[in-house]
């Protein structure tokens, strides 16, 4: 499927999260720069993303509303599959659910919730929402969810995992329409998210394999050393969370002192002039990536980047 769709159509935006009238502002600069789909994170706290892409999507014709990701224990597969469904009327055919399990120092101490067995949890909250978001209907008892429903129609919304480990692909490429990386080294991603959808595809009988969506990290100079500095500060919340650091030491790049090495900020982001940033997004997907969410770091000045790389992106 990626051979047939234009490198455009396969990077896509990732809009910082914030106020919602600014994100809104930037959705639809997005669009008019010819930017064919946009994402946007979530924190288990703060503003909530389905309900700013309600608003953008009264605002906007073209653009996909891909969310990477909503934090999905915080609230019932039934009750996020009846926000999916208010979307998908106002932008039919415009929206990805991306979820994931988020991170047990947010699930377990704001929300006092349980986190022993995530991606447990996490394939049971799968089975539950797109079941009725693909059928209309649902009749689920598990461990952590029981759900019995209709929906006043199946919009078909296509639903994304977050994966980090090879567990979390295989889960994507069995019970998903595909998996969403999160600074993940590039060569451990070709060696563990490719291999581990196909896995899980291959378990599950599905004749395609759903697709990765790739996180990238993008600054908007040709200075190496300020580009290592920039993500330094910007990335730097991660490495204290488990989930990244073992995956960080998994793939070969232990994180030490709670700083990125060099070699492992070198696999996380893409730095250069438009033309050559340009260049490195085609040859990642020449290099078997399906998509992109490609992710502005600032370097000096933050508004003016992110226009740069949306209208960047919306050339290509």
């Amino acid at each position: 499927m990626s051979e047939t769709r234009s490198t455009r159509a396969r990077v896509g935006f990732n809009v910082r999260r914030g106020r919602a009238r600014r994100a809104i502002e930037l959705i639809q600069r997005a669009e008019d720069a010819g930017v064919e789909t946009i994402w946007m994170t979530m924190g288990a706290v703060g503003a909530d993303t389905p309900t700013m892409y309600a608003a953008a999507a009264v605002q906007t014709e073209r653009i996909t509303l891909g969310t990477s990701i909503v934090p999905a224990f915080t609230r019932h597969p039934l009750a996020l599959a009846s926000q999916a469904l208010v979307l998908d009327d106002l932008a039919s055919g415009r929206v990805r659910l991306g979820i994931g399990t988020s991170h047990g120092p947010t699930m377990a101490g704001s929300y006092g919730l349980a986190f022993d067995r995530p991606l447990t949890q996490l394939r049971e909250y799968l089975q539950v929402l797109r079941t009725v978001l693909h059928t209309g209907e649902v009749e689920f008892r598990g461990d952590y969810y029981s759900a019995k429903g209709r929906l006043p129609g199946a919009p078909g919304t296509p639903v994304l995992i977050s994966a980090l480990s090879p567990r979390s692909f295989e889960l994507a490429g069995e019970l998903s329409d595909g998996a969403i990386s999160w600074l993940g080294p590039l060569d451990y991603l070709a060696a563990t998210a490719r291999p581990g959808l196909e896995r899980g595809a291959q378990r599950a009988g599905r004749d395609n394999v759903p697709p990765l969506v790739t996180h990238i990290s993008v600054t908007m100079t040709s200075d190496r050393a300020a580009s290592r500095a920039a993500a330094q500060k910007e990335l730097g919340y991660y490495p204290q969370l488990p989930f990244y650091a073992n995956m960080f030491a998994e793939a070969g790049y232990p994180i030490s002192d709670g700083v990125y090495s060099d070699e492992l900020l070198d696999q996380l982001v893409i730095f250069g002039d438009d033309d050559g940033i340009a260049e490195q997004l085609a040859d990642l997907l020449e290099q078997g990536f399906d998509e992109l969410l490609v992710m502005p770091v600032p370097v000096d000045d933050r508004e003016g980047e992110e226009a740069r790389l949306i209208d960047l992106i919306g050339r290509l």
